[in-house]
C-alpha cells in the first residue's frame, strides 16, 4: 500500500507549491490513474514515492514504512520506472540488472535465474548481449520494466511508461500492469493517455497545480461517456416516470428529468420524445449528452490552463 501524506514540494518560493498538500492512499491490489497537465505534480509525487526527491512537507508510506526516515526499507517495497530511464548506456543488461540484485540480496543461482527470467519476460532475452546504448526507447522501458520488478516489490508506480510506444509496446506493458494487480500490487500509473488510464485504472486521480481535484471510483469512470438524456417537463408525473423507465433510469435534480443507463439505441431516440408528447406531456426540452473523460477532466481543471 501507497500512503502519501499531506505532500507539498516548493522548489521556488517564488514559483509556490509544485505539489500542494497532497494525501493519498494507493490500496494492495488496486490500480490507481493518474491524469494531469503537464507540470500539474504527477512525476513529482511520484519521484518523492520513490525515495529521489525529497519532500518540503509531508511524506509517503510504503507499506507503513517512512520513504523519508526509513528509506532503505520502504525503497524495497517499490518498483519504478521513470518516464525517461537513464541508466548506464555502456553496459548490458545482465552484468547491470547482477548489480541491482545485490540490494536486493540476491545471489548466485537464484540471482541467475531471477535476472534472466525477468529479461525474457519484457522480451529484452535476444538483446542481452547488446550495450543499453543500443536499445531503442521502448526497449529501454522494457529493461526499466524488467529492473522495477528485480525485488518482486509490493508497489509500483510507473510514470508515462505507455507514451512513446508503438501498439505492441502498449500492449506489453498494459498486460504487464494488469498481470502485478492480480498478484494483490497496489499500482500508480500516469499517463496523458486518458483511454488507457480510463480502461486500466480502478480509480482515477485528477491533479492540477499542485493539488489533487477529484478522485474517481470505478462506478463513475463507467458512467463517463455513457449517454444520458436531460428533459424539462412542465407537468412531469408518476406517469411521465413510468413510460420513461422503460428506456432507462428516471433521475429528478432541480426541476430537471435526467434519462441515465439508457437502454436503447441513439436511433430510438426520437421515439421517447414522440412517446411523452403522445401521452400529453409539455417537453420544453430534450438533450442527449455524454461526457468522456477527457471532456470531464478539462471541465474539472476549468479548461487548458
Amino acid at each position: 500500500m501507497i500512503t502519501i501524506e499531506n505532500l507539498t514540494k516548493i522548489y521556488s518560493a517564488k514559483e509556490g507549491a509544485v505539489v500542494d498538500s497532497l494525501s493519498l492512499e494507493i490500496r494492495d491490489g488496486e490500480i490507481f490513474g493518474f491524469v494531469g497537465l503537464n507540470g500539474a505534480g504527477k512525476s513529482t509525487t511520484i519521484r518523492i514515492s520513490a525515495g529521489v526527491t525529497l519532500p518540503t512537507k509531508g511524506d509517503v508510506l510504503i507499506d507503513g514504512k517512512s520513504i523519508t526516515k526509513e528509506k532503505a526499507e520502504a525503497s524495497r517495497q517499490m518498483g519504478w520506472v521513470p518516464e525517461l530511464p537513464n541508466f548506464e548506456m555502456n553496459v548490458k543488461p545482465v552484468p547491470l540488472m547482477r548489480y541491482f540484485a545485490g540490494y536486493y540480496g540476491l545471489k548466485g543461482e537464484e540471482e541467475e535465474e531471477h535476472i534472466n527470467q525477468l529479461l525474457k519476460q519484457v522480451g529484452l532475452w535476444e538483446h542481452r548481449n547488446k550495450k543499453l546504448r543500443g536499445y531503442s526507447q521502448g526497449m529501454k522501458k522494457r529493461f526499466s520494466l524488467a529492473e522495477s520488478l528485480l525485488g518482486d516489490p509490493n508497489n509500483l508506480m510507473f510514470d508515462e511508461t505507455l507514451n512513446g510506444l508503438d501498439p505492441g509496446g502498449v500492449q506489453f506493458v498494459r498486460n504487464l500492469i494488469m498481470d502485478q494487480k492480480k498478484k494483490g500490487k497496489a499500482i500508480l500509473l500516469s499517463s496523458h493517455i486518458l483511454s488507457e488510464i480510463e480502461a486500466l485504472s480502478d480509480r482515477i486521480g485528477i491533479i492540477h497545480h499542485g493539488k489533487l481535484l477529484k478522485v474517481l471510483d470505478r462506478g463513475q469512470l463507467n458512467e463517463l461517456g455513457r449517454e444520458k438524456i436531460s428533459m424539462e417537463i412542465d407537468n412531469f408525473d408518476d406517469g411521465a416516470q413510468k413510460l420513461l423507465s422503460r428506456y432507462g433510469d428516471v433521475k429528478l435534480s432541480n426541476g430537471e428529468v435526467m434519462l441515465t443507463s439508457l437502454r436503447v439505441d441513439k436511433g430510438s431516440y426520437p421515439g421517447i420524445l414522440t412517446d411523452l408528447v403522445q401521452g400529453g406531456y409539455k417537453v420544453r426540452s430534450f438533450e442527449p449528452s455524454g461526457e468522456s473523460l477527457e471532456e470531464y477532466f478539462f471541465n474539472t481543471i476549468g479548461g487548458v490552463a
